[in-house]
């Protein structure tokens, strides 16, 4: 959903472009001005008014007097990428883009965010954008091309939108991935973003460019940008899929002003197996100053060793500036002592409401006898579990007198396959909805005692850390079923699940791992429900010690990233 946030900031940022693509100011004046903005502890709302209806002349005197009341030191962050929830959602970048970029804005960061124009985004979210009327030229293939600027405030965030005319089929398809020429779409866009911010004059002090698609900012930075302005700004680089890589003969570097010569080598942008390719990601992480692998449940050093798909001797070279975080939630729309969506809204202090959720549950389900628990579990369309594991926990969990509830997207192979299971239990307790409503996904969180899961890793709907807020414990349903040959351990590099490390110090420092694997990891589900029935005590205190926490944006994932950008400032 679109929500214009507070764009007085934003207006003026945006206003200060325009002066400096129209020639009324320079770059070095609009570098001064917006310093001045991000600098001062004056409320910018309380400064100016009804920007929108001042003259340019007007407004540019208003920003020389206010540049006079600056006292602080602020820090200005631009995420280039891919992907920002709600313009253009493919996979979990989107959602931490935006989650991210709001929970640094509320820490008082200035944070920017550049992306492509692509023709499939949300038209609701692009409603209130703004063409530019200015254009300016970017590098590619040889030569100069033109593009237009789109620009707008997203939750306060302003957003900047570049649209090829030159190159107009780049972004103009049905897909934003997955096209023969990715590297040539995405290379075009990344140095066209690095022009846009010379040709304004911006000087952030962090660029943050997230996988493959954005990886050549870094080379592109310090071989060819860093001399045009921006010798105080940094880099720091996201990895959310290293098995996304991007492999290119070397000569198409070129294309974007590198030379490739210097880059084809072992120790920059050559590929680690295969000798005569260029390896985008890792010329990501090579020319970065830090580099954030979000999110895993495993060390740095498992991560080299199972899951760096080739990039094990990249990564150990590079180790130090390695960092793991982990993905959040937002506070504002999955908090039950605010949701909109609940019957009764409760917290770890004040509980009671949930069993009011229960029973609303209940009631719109149609359950009518009592049960042990009540049990649910949200898939989405990318969801990859094992239906044999499913049905499994399920049948277990009606021979415990539980009463079970699925709840997913309108998938229709998948839903013919769970709607037979419905039918051939024919078992008046369980319940498959094969539609996400928005209150009844609230609903479901509220009013369940277990949510199955099918891993713990979920960048996507984010269920397992949603459902520890919510007070429903997120259990794996192939948890203590012998006859599944499949678990997620076996797909993250251990083999069977007996080979799972025993401490907690095989895994990342992140808290929320710490805290799911020390507290649902040997959890099964029998055991989640025979603590529901006979130790009451113990299951209302392992539930209230999880709602109580804050696995939220603004907790451990911004902090991991306001010290990282702190770190890399420094240098």
């Amino acid at each position: 959903m679109f929500v214009k946030g507070p764009g007085t900031l934003w207006e003026l940022f945006l206003r200060i472009d325009t002066m400096v693509l129209s020639g009324m100011i320079n770059s070095e004046e609009a570098t001064h001005l917006r310093k001045v903005i991000v600098n001062s502890q004056i409320s910018i709302h309380d400064a100016f008014h009804e920007i929108q209806h001042k003259k340019d002349i007007e407004l540019l005197s208003e920003l020389h007097h206010f540049s006079e009341k600056i006292t602080r030191k602020g820090m200005h962050i631009v995420h280039i990428c891919c992907e920002m929830e709600p313009i253009a959602s493919v996979g979990s970048l989107a959602t931490y883009v935006t989650g991210l970029s709001c929970a640094l804005q509320r820490k008082g960061y200035l944070v920017e965010v550049i992306l492509p124009k692509y023709t499939v985004a949300d038209n609701g979210a692009l409603q209130e954008f703004r063409k530019t009327e200015f254009e300016f030229n970017s590098y590619f293939g040889g030569c100069w091309h033109k593009n237009r600027v789109w620009t707008g405030v997203l939750y306060g965030i302003g957003v900047t939108l570049v649209e090829p005319l030159n190159y107009a089929t780049f972004f103009n398809r049905n897909n934003i991935y997955g096209y023969p020429d990715d590297f040539e779409r995405f290379t075009y866009f990344s140095r066209a973003s690095m022009d846009y911010l010379v040709k304004t004059g911006k000087q952030p002090d962090v660029l943050h460019i997230h996988n493959w698609e954005t990886a050549i900012i870094g080379p592109l930075f310090w071989d060819i940008f860093v001399h045009q302005g921006l010798a105080g700004t940094r880099v720091l680089c996201t990895c959310h899929d290293l098995t996304s890589q991007c492999l290119e003969q070397p000569e198409k570097l070129a294309l974007s002003g590198l030379n490739p010569s210097q880059l084809h080598r072992p120790d920059r942008m050559q590929d680690n197996d295969k000798a005569d390719l260029i390896n985008v990601l890792k010329g990501g992480i090579v020319y970065s100053n830090k580099v954030v692998l979000m999110p895993s449940f495993l060390s740095k050093d498992k991560i080299f060793h199972s899951l760096s798909h080739g990039l094990e001797p990249t990564l150990a070279i590079h180790k130090e500036k390695m960092l793991i975080a982990p993905y959040g939630y937002d506070s504002a729309v999955w908090d039950p002592s605010l949701d909109k969506f609940l019957p009764a809204k409760y917290s770890a202090d004040t509980i009671e409401g949930k069993a009011t959720c229960k029973d609303a549950l209940k009631h719109h389900l149609g359950f009518q006898q009592p049960s042990s628990a009540v049990v649910g579990c949200i898939y989405s369309g990318s969801s990859d579990f094992d239906l044999l594991s499913l049905k499994l926990a399920i049948m277990h969990c009606l021979r415990r007198s539980c009463q079970c509830v699925l709840l997913g997207p309108k998938l229709p192979a998948l839903n013919t396959i769970l709607q037979a299971f419905q039918d051939e239990s024919m078992d008046e307790d369980v319940k498959f909805i094969a539609d996400y409503d928005e209150s009844l996904l609230h609903l479901v969180l509220a009013g369940t005692d277990i949510m199955l899961c099918c891993t713990f890793h979920d960048p996507v709907l984010q269920i397992p850390l949603k459902a520890v807020k919510y007070g429903s414990a997120p259990i794996l349903m192939d948890s203590g079923i012998d006859e599944l040959r499949k678990s997620e351990w076996h797909e993250v590099g251990y083999g069977s699940r007996d080979d799972r490390p025993s401490g907690l110090h095989e895994f990342a420092s992140a808290s929320f791992s710490q805290y799911i694997l020390s507290t649902y990891a040997n959890m099964t589900l029998s055991q989640a429900l025979d603590e529901i029935l006979n130790e009451p005590s113990k299951w209302s205190r392992r539930i209230r010690e999880g709602m109580s926490r804050d696995f939220s944006w603004d907790a451990e994932c911004c902090d991991i990233h306001c010290a990282a950008y702190t770190s890399i400032k420094n240098l």
